[in-house]
């Protein structure tokens, strides 16, 4: 998903949009891609907007825990604490000490508290949740609503090659897929 980014002088937008469903798509992309492509035909896209519907919470497993995996996730973040910490240290340094010693001997205690902290928040979870995942917030529909000139934005989105809205066809000469 992509966040949206606020423009200069506006404020959040109050409510939900309205206008007319001029597409609908099975991916954000899709429906992304066809917003771009009104933008690129000039169409005033300030009155569009995509609506996410049929929201669904997907986790996906992406392998089982052990302490061995745990202990190496907590020793890679604890170095990169290690080393930013290090760094910042090192600007406060005496120029003539070894930088480069600050830097790794604060990696290395960044990465055995990593370790530390990493198999104590584990082993406090006793097996109830062994497997790491990844959580996602996806809808199953994109609409793309216009609150102006809705025939006119219809009219160009046919014309955009690869990608069709739900409930079109491919034209008859070209191969079902």
């Amino acid at each position: 998903m992509s966040a949206t980014r606020a423009q200069p002088g506006r404020g959040p937008a109050v409510g939900l949009p309205r206008g007319v469903e001029i597409a609908s798509y099975s991916t954000y992309l899709e429906a992304q891609r066809a917003v771009d492509h009104l933008s690129d035909e000039g169409f005033p896209v300030q009155h569009t907007a995509i609506v996410g519907t049929d929201l669904r919470s997907v986790e996906r497993v992406t392998g089982r825990l052990t302490y061995a995996r745990v202990a190496l996730a907590g020793a890679a973040s604890g170095v990169w604490f290690g080393v930013f910490a290090g760094l910042l240290l090192s600007l406060f340094a005496p120029s003539e000490s070894g930088l480069l010693g600050i830097v790794v001997s604060a990696a290395l205690i960044g990465a055995a508290f990593g370790i530390l902290f990493a198999i104590i928040s584990y082993a406090l979870t006793r097996g109830r949740r062994d497997f790491s995942s990844v959580n996602a917030i996806m809808a199953s529909r994109y609409s793309v609503l216009c609150a102006e000139e809705s025939g006119r934005a219809r009219e160009l989105l046919s014309r955009l090659e690869g990608v069709r809205p739900l409930g079109t066809t491919a034209p008859p000469d070209a191969p079902q897929v």
